[in-house]
């Protein structure tokens, strides 16, 4: 039988739609706080799950801009191509070497769960500051021809990959910053072009999993198929709705979410901390 939190759960798939169709990102880092504390899946194979639900919506919802030639390929190249290399490696290198615990004393154990969820809840807290902080206007972004900071992206690229690895967030929140200011793309574009790279990134990680993974096939197709339909709510309401509006809304809500996650995995451990008895 299904619980409220599991409703709720249901519920926010929705909105990580919502948020992907009309910001083109920010829904990504939604999918992992709500399948590990709403739906109660395993951090680790939430990661996973995270990666094809993202992966999925995201792609659907790049086809619209590619159709409206809003997706720019050349930028994504530049972006993407070490972007995957980071997000394999980090999948079949990186996650699997960091050991479990991750730390431990007499006094105190810190589990690789729970290192995620913290590591996630930092990446929240700046995606919440990247959102809410006033940004220049499209026109001025935008100006110019499109002269790409070629070696910024590519580091960029790496350091969304690695982020994209271990905690199954599309990194949207770093990719539309990014492609505005290194390759000096229009908002829109932008968001199209994020959509692109974030299908792809969250693919490539989520296939590298697909070998030793064993996932609740039903489950995971219903909350991806909720996903994209709030992602097709999400990009007609684009349409009417103030993107920059939007933005700060979701990067306060991001940044109470980052601050739940954070205090509550504090006090797990502090609740499992001998000294502190």
């Amino acid at each position: 039988m299904v619980n409220s939190l599991q409703w709720f759960g249901f519920l926010a798939s929705l909105f990580i739609g919502l948020s992907l169709g009309v910001l083109g990102g920010g829904g990504s880092i939604l999918t992992l706080p709500v399948l590990v504390y709403l739906l109660g899946i395993n951090p680790v194979l939430s990661t996973a799950y995270s990666l094809f639900v993202v992966g999925t919506t995201s792609l659907v919802g790049s086809v619209n801009y590619i159709k409206q030639q809003q997706v720019s390929f050349k930028a994504a190249a530049y972006f993407a191509l070490p972007s995957f290399l980071a997000v394999l490696l980090t999948r079949n290198y990186l996650l699997p070497a960091i050991p479990d615990p991750v730390w431990s004393t007499p006094m105190l154990v810190l589990g690789k769960d729970t290192t995620l969820m913290v590591l996630f809840s930092v990446i929240m807290l700046v995606a919440a500051y990247r959102m809410i902080r006033p940004q220049k206007t499209e026109d001025q972004q935008a100006a110019g021809a499109l002269v790409f900071n070629i070696p910024l992206l590519i580091g960029e690229g790496l350091l969304v990959g690695i982020l994209t690895g271990l905690v199954g967030a599309g990194g949207g929140f770093l990719i539309i910053p990014a492609l505005v200011l290194l390759a000096h793309l229009p908002m829109k574009t932008a968001v199209g072009t994020s959509l692109f790279i974030i299908a792809l990134n969250s693919m490539v990680g989520f296939l590298g999993d697909v070998s030793h993974l064993t996932a609740d096939w039903p489950f995971l197709l219903a909350f991806t198929s909720l996903s994209i339909l709030g992602l097709v709510l999400g990009t007609r309401l684009a349409r009417y709705i103030p993107g920059e509006k939007l933005k700060s809304v979701f990067g306060w809500l991001l940044l109470v979410m980052g601050a739940f996650i954070l205090s509550h995995e504090i006090v797990q451990l502090i609740r499992a901390c001998d000294f502190c008895h």
